[in-house]
């Protein structure tokens, strides 16, 4: 049996370069070279017959070590919770007022880029804070 050794994470969208571009910002990410043949991913989508234009995009973790991220076009717009979420650990390890102002920080600089704040869920003795954002299309994700 084969052991997978690498994780694709799939966004449906309505503008794959627009959500792929933020969560680029989000997670220190980029954008991968274009398809050999090609100077720029806009030379690349030219190339592509017009109902395909636009359609996906991707963004890669620099390092290597983190899943690549994709997304794809879908006609139908997001109407329900997602079933699958990103956790940004931008507080991992940090407890109690640091962790909160951790989260808070990083909330106000996401909030920049077109993210949305949904809910702050303040440490209650058994769970640390968290705070549920969603990104420029809606899709819920959570600072923890």
């Amino acid at each position: 049996m084969t052991t997978v050794r690498q994780v694709q994470v799939t966004f449906d969208c309505a503008d794959p370069e627009r959500v792929a571009r933020f969560w680029c910002e989000v997670l220190g990410y980029v954008v991968p070279p274009p398809p050999t043949g090609f100077a720029t991913w806009e030379d690349f989508d030219r190339s592509l017959p017009p109902e395909d234009q636009g359609s996906a995009f991707a963004c890669v973790d620099p390092t290597g070590v983190g899943p690549r991220l994709f997304f794809q076009r879908v006609p139908e717009g997001k109407v329900v919770k997602n079933r699958v979420h990103l956790d940004v650990r931008a507080g991992a390890g940090l407890v109690g007022d640091e962790r909160l102002a951790t989260l808070e920080a990083e909330c106000a600089r996401l909030l920049a880029l077109g993210a949305s704040h949904v809910l702050t869920q303040r440490a209650d003795g058994f769970n640390e804070s968290c705070i549920t954002m969603r990104d420029v299309e809606g899709n819920e994700f959570c600072l923890d």
